[in-house]
């Protein structure tokens, strides 16, 4: 039996204890997950569950890493194709390296990124996080490189409104020094900026890629799969998975339909995007509860539309703002 999912915002606890009575044995159910569905081009929330219980959220992190590359990358007019080192703390990371990149490898920025977002690698983000934090702190300061990235990391998320996380490094890992945290809400927002960049877009809707980086001068090639399982599938086109033993299994989901054109009364038209994010935080079936709430989600968006989209009050709504 799968689990069905309310659309109320806010459902009280009677509610919460009758759905988990109801499906006590669906595989889904699970204390302590979190969970919402939001249509990105309205902010329109449709299902949530705890949205706003700060927890870990594992290599998501990545999300964020990866924007504040793209966006010094701009700024500074910086090309991707430029190569960076491994450095010396990347030895003790652990974690995913689908590439096998050890201190002193070479790789570009832009490798580093593919390997980073679809294989969830732990090196190349703190590579990526040590390269451009060299030249943020050049400019704005800092202890370290690292530091003064996951500085703009958490910057870049209050620009969003995402007053409930904090960042402790690139790559998403726990340890007792480096316990990030965020909530299903605010990674919605964090998605949601991201999916906003179509550079962003190309790298995450890929199913896998061959990268490369150099050891000694030598060419050294890898085929890196996205971990995210349900890429390409059912209008499927990104974003995120993670795994940590504090976060649980995690993914942010981006869920694409076409455009719905519209004749205007002068005789034009209007396009209306369509684009279902979904994020699910410490679900034992991440891939089963997000394909519910993707079916779920926009079944009450199409619903909320043919009402003339309604909106009672603010907090329906998911405002993300272009940060300064």
């Amino acid at each position: 039996m799968s689990r069905q999912i309310s659309p109320s915002r806010f459902v009280s606890n009677c509610a919460i204890l009758a759905m988990a009575c109801l499906f006590a044995l669906s595989s889904f159910v699970r204390a302590g997950e979190s969970y919402i569905a939001v249509e990105s081009y309205s902010g329109k929330i449709l299902l949530e569950l705890n949205a706003n219980q700060k927890r870990p959220v594992a290599s998501l992190s990545k999300i964020a890493t990866a924007m504040v590359v793209l966006d010094w990358a701009r700024l500074s007019k910086a090309s991707l194709a430029q190569k960076a080192v491994v450095p010396n703390g990347a030895a003790t990371l652990g974690g995913s390296n689908p590439m096998g990149l050890i201190p002193g490898d070479q790789v570009s920025l832009r490798e580093a990124m593919y390997s980073m977002l679809l294989g969830s690698d732990n090196v190349a983000a703190f590579t990526l996080a040590e390269h451009v934090g060299r030249s943020i702190q050049s400019r704005a300061g800092g202890r370290s490189p690292q530091g003064a990235f996951v500085t703009e990391m958490n910057q870049l998320a209050r620009g969003l409104g995402m007053t409930r996380t904090k960042f402790a490094n690139p790559h998403g890992m726990d340890s007792a020094s480096q316990r990030g945290t965020s909530t299903a809400r605010d990674m919605a927002r964090l998605a949601i900026y991201a999916m906003r960049d179509t550079g962003f877009q190309f790298y995450v809707k890929q199913s896998q890629r061959t990268v490369s980086c150099y050891r000694g001068g030598q060419k050294r090639s890898f085929k890196v799969v996205n971990t995210h399982a349900m890429v390409g599938k059912g209008g499927v086109n990104g974003i995120k998975s993670g795994n940590t033993v504090l976060a649980g299994p995690c993914a942010a989901t981006s869920s694409e339909k076409k455009s719905i054109v519209q004749k205007q009364s002068d005789g034009s038209t209007s396009l209306t995007g369509r684009r279902l994010i979904v994020i699910s935080l410490g679900s034992r079936d991440r891939w089963g509860i997000t394909q519910t709430l993707i079916t779920q989600g926009w079944a009450a968006y199409e619903g909320w539309r043919q009402q003339g989209s309604p909106v009672n009050q603010a907090a329906e709504l998911l405002a993300v703002p272009v940060p300064k």
